[in-house]
């Protein structure tokens, strides 16, 4: 899109809708892309404020990357090749790697990135851990990082619901992305992802620790999401219709409130303006743009969403096997049309009231935690060879898969490795921060 087409002021809801279509791929040129976010920790278990965390950048800069500034301070890294480094609302750092031809080479894209990211993140005193929640310290020890869109953010959501600054600050996860070949395509990806999301979730879980102590969740990641905003968060109810559109996903954005607007550099907060209203009536003179409109789609934040690509964004941020193993799923299951048929077997005859109570009753229970009548425990078992199989005729190295095998065999998450880590620990920040070293 050229600069003159993002700023043009949009002419009717059809050009939204072609915003996805035109995001469509030829079959031979599907791409996996991968985004990790990593929650660092001092020796002692406390938080690394900006300075530090922005020294580290600094020294990540010297690699290759690009600076990304804000109010002159440093805020983000790019890299043509290697993708970007953002800086998260709590100080987390995410790595978005470039679309790569196969999972295999976006699992080996990350890699190298951490290879890269950990023996300078040493060296300034951070370790990153392989966990989806900040494990030490309360809410309020978290500082917040110095960018205009989360200034804007922090005020709306924490007026929202409960754990909207829970969220922003100490969660942590790791996202696949994969391409479509067209409407057909993409909203199938969409429903079968969202049908999967809490089994996804049960199986990566990796966060019972909250300030500093056990909890009895398997993730704590998914409970502050699903306390987020109802407006933007959670499933989708039109996408499990069979006839469900790029249409339906435009009319569903455009009534979500805005966060903000970019103008002159910076972020203007908005005051429960939905996009709807936003394209009908404007803002005092400033019209509505496609760059406004792809803007407002990263600010929607249900479990699989659209934008240039489909974003599967279940997962606790946990160990570097899991963190491999996450791409390798959604590409086995929604790249191989015979993995996601039956995939989607496992779960379509569920109505979207039970899809509702196994999200929430999934943070906790886990493996445990029942879609009807069933537990997702022997479902979860099912999808992880449907994937293995569909991952399998797709070239990919199916023992990427062996952590989620060994998941569902021994019914042992990573959320129960690390309570059992912390109570060998004694609860030690340090001794538990080394053993669960990125």
């Amino acid at each position: 899109m050229t600069a003159t087409e993002e700023t043009r002021p949009i002419a009717n809801i059809d050009e939204l809708v072609d915003h996805f279509r035109r995001a469509a791929k030829p079959k031979s040129s599907l791409r996996v892309g991968v985004e990790h976010e990593k929650i660092g920790v001092l020796a002692d278990g406390c938080v690394p404020d900006f300075d530090r965390i922005e020294a580290l950048l600094l020294e990540m800069a010297k690699g290759g990357w690009s600076d990304v500034r804000e109010a002159g301070r440093l805020i983000a890294l790019g890299s043509k090749k290697c993708g970007t480094m953002t800086l998260e609302p709590g100080g987390q750092i995410e790595h978005s790697g470039a679309p790569w031809p196969t999972a295999g080479e976006a699992i080996a894209d990350n890699d190298k990135h951490l290879d890269q990211l950990n023996p300078l993140a040493e060296k300034a005193g951070i370790t990153f851990l392989a966990i989806g929640f900040r494990p030490f310290g309360t809410l309020d020890d978290v500082p917040w990082m110095p960018k205009g869109r989360y200034r804007v953010m922090r005020a709306y959501l924490g007026a929202r619901d409960t754990h909207g600054h829970e969220m922003m600050k100490r969660t942590a996860t790791v996202q696949a992305n994969l391409d479509f070949t067209d409407e057909a395509d993409a909203m199938d990806k969409l429903r079968v992802s969202l049908s999967l999301s809490s089994l996804v979730t049960a199986l990566f879980a990796a966060s019972p620790i909250v300030d500093g102590k056990i909890t009895d969740f398997q993730s704590y990641r998914a409970r502050a999401w699903l306390n987020t905003d109802p407006d933007r968060c959670g499933l989708l109810p039109f996408a499990f219709a069979k006839q469900a559109s790029f249409r339906d996903y435009v009319e569903w954005a455009l009534d979500v409130p805005m966060f903000f607007i970019y103008r002159s550099g910076e972020y203007r907060s908005l005051d429960q303006v939905t996009f709807r209203q936003f394209l009908h009536n404007g803002l005092g003179d400033e019209r509505a743009t496609r760059a406004d409109w792809e803007l407002h789609l990263t600010t929607l934040f249900p479990e699989a969403r659209l934008k240039k690509v489909v974003e599967l964004r279940q997962a606790d941020a946990g160990s570097r096997a899991m963190v491999r193993a996450l791409p390798a799923l959604w590409a086995g299951v929604l790249y191989d049309a015979d993995a996601r048929r039956a995939a989607w077997s496992l779960v379509q005859k569920a109505t979207f009231d039970e899809r509702l109570a196994l999200s929430q009753s999934v943070p906790v229970r886990g493996l445990k935690a029942l879609l009807g009548r069933r537990s997702i425990g022997p479902l979860c078992s099912e999808l992880v060879q449907i994937c293995k199989a569909g991952f399998g005729r797709l070239g990919g190295d199916v023992a990427l898969l062996a952590p989620l095998e060994n998941i569902v065999r021994e019914g042992r998450t990573q959320a129960d490795v690390i309570r059992e880590t912390f109570v060998a620990a004694a609860g030690d920040p340090q001794k538990f921060t080394t053993a669960l070293r990125l």
